[in-house]
């Protein structure tokens, strides 16, 4: 372990590259923001779950597979999610109407980020298992919001829509350290308008109360003063994730990550919440951000018809007229740094495609090796994936170390049962092409589309030679 490199993250709190020294190393510890699963995820759900696996990996590579502890929630409380249990299931208790509504969407999500090369977490909680008090007393959000109560960091108000349990921004001295922003301008972040009743427009909603047609869960709440509010309702969007990284982390674990659109005010709000409730100096000792997604140059959204879903992309042909192996999403996903923007687009794909043909050309099916030093220390940089993938593409790589290197990242390298017996036919089909017999090539190309074959013509972006690529159309 001494001759290791240094292993250095980024750390959002500091806004400097920092050495990472785990709290134990027998146990080092990592939450991630997971979607919410009211639909299918989108490509830039896509970032988050690549990125963070890519350093799962690197962790387990590191410390041992069983010295790591991975946390990625799952956000099922959701304004939305909870109307459409109590409409479509109104005889069952709200959790299990809940489970009914979003299994499917929770489905898909895990076969999708499997597609991409993500390992499963060591926990995927789901919010709604952490709303009340647990018979295992691991972490819940009502004694949380009970314990913000008691400490002075939270207050009971009645606004327009019912009792509200807020937390009092001010009782923070160093709200607003993650952001880097005022506590003047900061704007609340919670799902439900900012109301007058509020101290100030930066306190948030820790509980809020459902009206009669609303679900929602009874909670009771013990008040400074000696008073109580027995508030039937459902919890902020801050506190689920303060109770899910403890009830399996504890009170200050070693890495939070997400995307840079939740620094603020989720990841701000998580903060507050936790080290109030807690008492102690951090949450967190390192936050990590990815940075923003577009689509062909613009932002992604319905309104402008580029919104896609990462099933989209791997089961149908919205996106570049055509399915896009798992793989090939991964790598053009790891070709930007992850704090960068990244402009997801059909040429990455197409130049991502090239390569992991390339890539699979040279490995020939070799075993994968242990992974050179070179290659860990790259990714120890802060994840650098542009070193990294200036090693991979080194000509003198041999095959096995390759594939070790690409597995490291998550791309396996591996052919499937058909490669073969398929590149053989496209090196036949090559081989007509340049005695330009144009109707056995074609004819081969036929006869493979007829089984299931679809094959793709380009040119390796290095040399500039024909490279024929081929998916399996589902």
């Amino acid at each position: 372990m001494s001759d290791a490199p240094v292993l250095k993250l980024y750390n959002t709190l500091t806004r400097e590259k920092e050495a990472f020294e785990p709290i134990d190393r027998n146990n080092v510890r990592m939450y991630v923001c997971g979607p919410t699963v009211y639909d299918y995820a989108h490509i830039g759900n896509a970032r988050p779950a690549i990125v963070f696996d890519v350093l799962y990996r690197l962790l387990r590579h590191r410390y041992g597979a069983g010295h790591v502890t991975y946390v990625r929630n799952i956000t099922d409380v959701d304004d939305k999610i909870n109307v459409r249990a109590l409409r479509d299931y109104p005889g069952l208790p709200l959790n299990e109407a809940i489970r009914k509504v979003t299994e499917p969407t929770y489905e898909q999500y895990q076969k999708d980020v499997t597609a991409l090369g993500c390992l499963p977490p060591t926990h995927q909680p789901r919010a709604t298992e952490f709303v009340l008090p647990r018979e295992d007393g691991k972490a819940d959000m009502v004694t949380l919001i009970q314990s913000l109560l008691d400490r002075g960091n939270a207050y009971h108000a009645r606004g327009e829509g019912g009792s509200e349990i807020l937390f009092d921004t001010a009782s923070m001295a160093e709200y607003g350290r993650l952001s880097k922003r005022n506590l003047d301008e900061q704007q609340a972040g919670a799902r439900v308008a900012v109301e007058a009743h509020k101290k100030s427009p930066a306190d948030f909603v820790l509980w809020k109360e459902s009206s009669a047609e609303e679900p929602g869960w009874a909670a009771h709440f013990h008040l400074p003063g000696g008073g109580h509010a027995d508030i039937r309702g459902r919890p902020g969007w801050h506190i689920e994730c303060s109770a899910m990284s403890a009830a399996y982390l504890g009170e200050v674990f070693d890495i939070h990550g997400g995307g840079l659109d939740l620094i603020f005010p989720h990841h701000e709000n998580e903060i507050a919440q936790s080290r109030c409730a807690h008492g102690t100096e951090v949450m967190a000792n390192v936050w990590m951000h990815n940075g923003f997604l577009q689509v062909e140059g613009r932002k992604m959204s319905k309104s402008e018809g580029n919104f896609v879903t990462i099933h989209e992309l791997l089961e149908t042909e919205k996106f570049g007229g055509r399915k896009w192996p798992g793989e090939v999403l991964r790598l053009a996903m790891l070709m930007t740094h992850y704090r960068e923007p990244i402009d997801f687009s059909v040429r990455k794909l197409e130049e991502a495609e090239s390569l992991v043909a390339k890539w699979r050309r040279r490995v020939a099916g070799a075993k994968p090796a242990d992974v050179n030093a070179e290659f860990v220390a790259a990714l120890a940089d802060d994840l650098d994936m542009a070193e990294y993938l200036r090693l991979l593409n080194a000509g003198d790589l041999e095959p096995a170390a390759l594939a070790g290197a690409a597995a490291l990242i998550g791309i396996d390298l591996a052919e499937l049962e058909t490669d073969i017996d398929v590149a053989e036919f496209v090196a036949s089909r090559l081989a007509f092409i340049l005695d330009k017999n144009w109707a056995e090539a074609d004819r081969i190309r036929d006869e493979l589309l007829a089984q299931g074959i679809q094959l793709k013509d380009g040119k390796d972006p290095a040399t500039g030679e024909r490279v024929t690529t081929w998916e399996v159309k589902r």
